[in-house]
């Protein structure tokens, strides 16, 4: 007994010696993109411990309070996650707002972008965040919920990934606006500004990360904590041969053929280490909650055959994870094996070929000569996720498969074994082409599949309202311009400009502006005269331009619904362009007033008139200098009579 007695109290001063807030209660689990020489690394898990009482609990309660008729907020997703490692959606931050280009990662519980001061960022898509430019800026400061700078002022966070990245900085809260496609206003929101980068997060392009995990700092749980949201979020990744994608922050009507399983968010785990408390002669284990979304997967099936597997090998550690910043899939090793014998026996008749990277042992298969992927599914079998209620989540070869990168026309499984780790981990590629429905509130993860890139098309997810008039937009960007408006409150719209990125260079694009300006006013089904561009710029590999288009007439006006159709054909990326301008991003626009267009007409006017004044001055001095000029040649030939008259020569009389 006296034993037990040491033992309790020494676990309990070691118990009392970690870190015990919210922030740390994250656990590092996920993947996040492949280095550039395509190394997979193991899989690290730096565990921590949370506050005995969880507000979890308290939280969820107050969160179905919240009615469901709520504001969603759709926005766009780029990039690709096996081309770059992951997608990445806009956000802005400030006032005015700066821009950012982040990860969506719903295995991660905060959101961050560099900060200006930060010497140890690497160099990202856009400038680093300044907090000095926002007047709405505030730090956060030290409380007894957060950890605290040495001179206990500022709150701090840090994360570690699995493949040995981190990001570290201090806790700040700022208006985070969401784009053009969202419903929601500008709305305030702690971040973290990041002081430190390491790893992949150092080298990557993307500026940060978007937090979608279940936490306090999780941008999903702060606006659904406020009432802004209801307690959903949804993604939705493009194929193989499409990238991009949407996700809506939110709830929205769900198809009625979406596919349902549960999801445990109170799941604990033990974290390893020391983690427990004797308590006389038994052994009570410290368990943290944990802030990953998980499915009761029981068994998979290949070729519409279960495979021989204790459904228990799923429910190891943090069970069946899916995590949207990982790229890959990775099984229990016994699950891995079984998955890849059957997988093998199916496709024995293809030709098995090495892997890209001679320092992996990749799966790859040789297909076809081409690169074209619509036909994989009639060669490689049908993989079935088969969950506790019996229902089965069908997966196609691209949520298996990636392209090899050496050889056209061969794809390599893109399933991995997890180690000594029990979790099953779903990423990126499980869920292309399939929208993804996080339903928080019922605790239930939803499965659709469904082309993603015409995913507002099919759900009608925008139909409630219009295209809002602002977009954030960077400081270089002009403000919205709307003062003057019709007794019916429509807005007099003489001139719409358009900021757009281009993905191509600027010295590529510069000889090419007026042909792409025919290209934008066909697409537009507006005459050429309407459109002009101007104010090319360079941002990087990529260009910047102003797209202005006015109505047909100087004194004529843009209807309400006609600016809308303009805007929304960019915003839907419905604007078709030729492969040598690359891919188009809309990054704000603006609305000018009648008043404004007509000063524009009148200052060009009075241009061309003093122009036109300057050009006959000057012609009428230059006639008047060559009348002169003509007018002296022309007397020289002519001398003096008396001149004339030489002393030798006299004139005979007649």
């Amino acid at each position: 007994m006296a034993l037990a007695s040491i033992g309790a109290m020494f676990s309990l001063l070691i118990y009392l010696s970690l870190p015990c807030s919210n922030a740390a209660a994250e656990n590092i689990l996920h993947q996040s993109p492949p280095p550039a020489d395509g190394s997979r690394r193991p899989m690290v898990f730096p565990l921590f411990l949370s506050q005995p009482n969880s507000s979890r609990s308290m939280s969820l309660l107050h969160r179905k309070l919240h009615s469901k008729s709520l504001p969603h907020s759709r926005m766009r997703l780029y990039d690709d996650i096996l081309l770059n490692g992951y997608y990445t959606t806009r956000l802005w931050i400030g006032t005015p707002p700066q821009m950012f280009a982040l990860i969506v990662d719903s295995g991660s519980t905060v959101t961050y972008v560099p900060c200006s001061d930060c010497e140890q960022c690497g160099k990202h898509q856009d400038p680093k965040f300044q907090p000095e430019m926002s007047t709405t800026y505030q730090p956060v400061k030290c409380n007894m919920d957060c950890h605290c700078d040495d001179d206990k002022e500022q709150c701090l966070y840090e994360r570690e990934y699995a493949e040995h990245s981190s990001s570290k900085g201090v806790l700040g809260e700022d208006l985070i606006s969401f784009g053009n496609e969202s419903e929601l206003t500008p709305h305030r929101a702690v971040f973290g500004c990041e002081n430190v980068e390491t790893g992949d997060l150092y080298s990557q392009r993307a500026d940060g990360i978007i937090g979608l995990g279940q936490g306090d700092l999780s941008l999903v749980d702060q606006l659904v904590d406020k009432g802004l949201i209801s307690n959903s979020f949804a993604l939705c990744y493009g194929g193989m041969d499409l990238g991009g994608g949407s996700m809506v922050l939110g709830g929205f009507s769900y198809p009625s053929d979406m596919m349902f399983t549960d999801s445990d968010p109170d799941r604990r785990y033990v974290p390893k280490g020391l983690s427990f408390v004797l308590i006389g002669e038994w052994i009570r284990f410290n368990t943290i909650d944990s802030p990953y979304y998980n499915i009761d997967l029981t068994g998979i099936r290949v070729a519409g055959k279960d495979l021989l597997l204790d459904s228990r090998v799923f429910d190891g550690e943090h069970g069946v994870v899916l995590d949207s910043g990982t790229t890959y899939a990775y099984l229990p090793d016994a699950a891995f094996s079984a998955f890849e014998e059957a997988l093998m026996r199916e496709a024995s008749p293809l030709k098995k070929i090495d892997g890209p990277d001679p320092n992996f042992k990749d799966t790859c298969f040789h297909v076809a000569p081409s690169n074209d992927a619509s036909g994989l599914s009639t060669i490689f079998p049908s993989v079935e996720m088969v969950f506790k209620s019996g229902q089965s989540w069908l997966l196609s070869p691209e949520n298996y498969l990636f392209r090899h990168s050496k050889v056209h026309g061969a794809y390599c499984l893109g399933v991995f074994p997890n180690g000594k780790d029990h979790t099953t981990l779903l990423g990126g590629i499980v869920v292309r082409n399939t929208l993804v429905v996080y339903d928080r509130e019922n605790s239930k993860v939803g499965f659709l599949r469904t082309n993603c890139s015409e995913l507002s098309d099919r759900l009608h997810i925008d139909d409630s309202a219009p295209p809002p008039a602002t977009l954030p937009s960077n400081d270089s960007n002009p403000t919205l311009n709307t003062s003057s408006s019709l007794p019916g409150g429509e807005i007099q719209i003489g001139q719409i400009n358009l900021d757009i990125q281009l993905t191509v260079n600027s010295s590529y694009l510069k000889p090419r502006m007026e042909e792409l300006s025919k290209v934008l006013s066909k697409e537009l089904d507006v005459k050429s005269s309407q459109v002009y561009i101007s104010n090319l710029t360079s941002k990087g590999n990529n260009s910047l331009i102003r797209v202005v288009v006015v109505p047909t007439e100087p004194s004529s006006l843009f209807s309400n619904v006609t600016e809308t159709s303009i805007v929304s054909r960019f915003t839907n990326h419905q604007i078709k362009l030729p492969d040598i301008f690359g891919n188009y991003e809309l990054v704000s626009y603006t609305l000018e007033p009648s008043r404004k267009r007509a000063r524009w007409v009148m200052k060009n006017t009075i241009v061309v008139m003093a122009i036109l004044i300057v050009a006959v001055v000057v012609g009428l001095i230059a006639y008047g200098v060559w009348l002169m000029w003509k007018r002296k040649q022309a007397s020289n030939p002519y001398i003096h009579v008396d001149e004339a008259i030489v002393a030798e020569q006299e004139l005979l009389p007649l």
